[in-house]
Formats: C-alpha cells, structure tokens, sequence
C-alpha cells in the first residue's frame, strides 16, 4: 500500500528569505535553491540538500502539498522532484487532481460552511472595522473561503489578536498568526478533511504529516506519524500529541530535518 505524505509548505518545507533562520556562520551556511519566483524577484526557498530528498521522496510515496495559499499562490511554487498529482490548497478548500481544482469536493465544502459557520461578508466587515490602518498593510479574501490581513508585525497590538479570536470562536471560526498573516478561517475548512479524502482515493494505510502553524494541528493529528518544527505557532505553544514529534531545528534546516524523516519513515517499518 502506498505511503501518503501530507505536508505543510510554507515555513514547513520551503521558506522566505526573513524565515530561513540561518544561524551559522556565513562560511557554514547551507547551499539554497530558489522555488518561487513573484514579481521578478526571488520569494521562497530550500536547501538544495532538501531539494534532493524532496525528489527522492516523491519516487517512494505519495506527496501532497498541503497549504493555506490560494490556488494561484501554490501554482507559483516549482518543487523538485515528480509534480505532485493531488495538491491541498485554500486550507482544503480545493483538492487539485493533476493541479485542477475537483468541482465536486469544492462545492461540497461550500455547502458546510455555508450551514455551520457565520458568512465569510461577516467576517471581512468586522476585520474592515477594528483593524487599524496604521498596522495594516492589506486585506485579503482568499478563493471566497476565509480572509487574511498583512500586517506590521511589531506594530500589531496582541490585544486585537485576541479579541479577534474571542469574536471569531463564536461564530465558527478559528484566528492564525503566521509571520505578518493574520488569517480568519471557518473552522470545518480544513486540511484534514482533504488529506483523509486523498488517502481513500490512494488506498493509503500510512499517513505522515508536517506543519508548523495552528492551522496545521488538524493535520497532523490526521497523521499516523507528524513532525513540527522548532518555529511556529505551534512550537511557541509548546503543542503536541501522540505520534507527533517536535523537532529542534528552526528555520530552514528544520524543512530538511522533516523531509529526512518522511524519506526514513515510508521506506521502512513504523
């Protein structure tokens, strides 16, 4: 039976130039490889280390992208290796077969938020009203799922952040801090959901998971086996649970550490 490997993309496996967290020595720090381009300018990267293990990777199990970028954002990445045929993205708002988006997952998706969550116009009102413009650099709507700010991040009053989560959890919906993101999400779009939903179209019996954020929680408790990085939400909050593995290195290397430990883990014994 194949092995699914279910992984987080942005500060989990690839990484910005603020997230690359290269603490060594300039002489000892590790060779990159550019994986997106925006706008004519380098934007995300890996080591090219990780590069090889991600290519290998892709000839030993069944890997699937799973991020909280928008179609056209993935769509922006060229990761080593076999291209992926089943990506997540939206959060698990679209489930890509061959980088199209399954009409009838996505409508099946819009038909519960739709039932069990306050409307994505809420949400967008109430983020237009309470978030200062001195802090804040833009609002998004990402595929008409769930909204976002970019922010000043050392400007940003924790206050907010919480009194943001506070109202969110009352209307179905869950708050992320990611670097400058802010995300307001409904709290059935998840990565979970699609993971689980690829694994029966495979026939996958053994799931492995990677992430870093709270939005990754889901997914790695949809895993047999989960790794997460010394960075990030979940990191900070010192989260874990059975099956979960938190790993020391932060950054960049962390990306590497993980892919290591997907490579090790679906070519042997459990």
């Amino acid at each position: 039976m194949p092995v699914l490997v279910a992984s987080d993309l942005d500060r989990t496996l690839i990484y910005s130039s603020a997230a690359l967290a290269l603490t060594m020595p300039d002489a000892r720090a590790p060779r990159l490889l550019c994986v997106e381009v925006h706008e004519s300018k380098p934007l995300s990267f890996m080591t090219e280390t990780a590069a090889g293990l991600l290519a290998d990777l892709g000839d030993t199990a069944v890997f699937v992208p799973t991020t909280t970028r928008t179609r056209k954002q993935y769509l922006r990445i060229n990761l080593p290796g076999p291209a992926p045929k089943y990506a997540i993205t939206a959060n698990g708002g679209h489930l890509l077969v061959d980088g199209v988006s399954d009409p009838d997952w996505h409508a099946g998706v819009t038909a519960l938020l739709a039932e069990q969550c306050a409307p994505l116009e809420e949400v967008r009102e109430y983020l237009e009203a309470t978030a200062d413009p001195l802090w804040v650099r833009k609002h998004r709507i990402a595929e008409d799922l769930f909204a976002y700010l970019v922010v000043e991040r050392e400007l940003l009053p924790e206050e907010w952040v919480k009194e943001l989560g506070a109202w969110a959890e009352n209307r179905g919906w869950t708050v992320s801090l990611q670097g400058r993101k802010i995300y307001a999400v409904p709290k059935p779009l998840t990565k979970s959901a699609a993971v689980r939903e690829v694994a029966r179209r495979t026939g996958a019996e053994l799931t492995l998971a990677a992430g870093d954020s709270l939005l990754d929680a889901d997914l790695l408790l949809a895993g047999d086996r989960g790794w997460r990085p010394g960075h990030g939400e979940l990191a900070d909050t010192e989260w874990t649970a059975p099956g979960i593995t938190a790993l020391p290195e932060r950054g960049v290397l962390a990306g590497e550490r993980i892919l290591r430990e997907f490579l090790k883990t679906s070519r042997g014994p459990v």
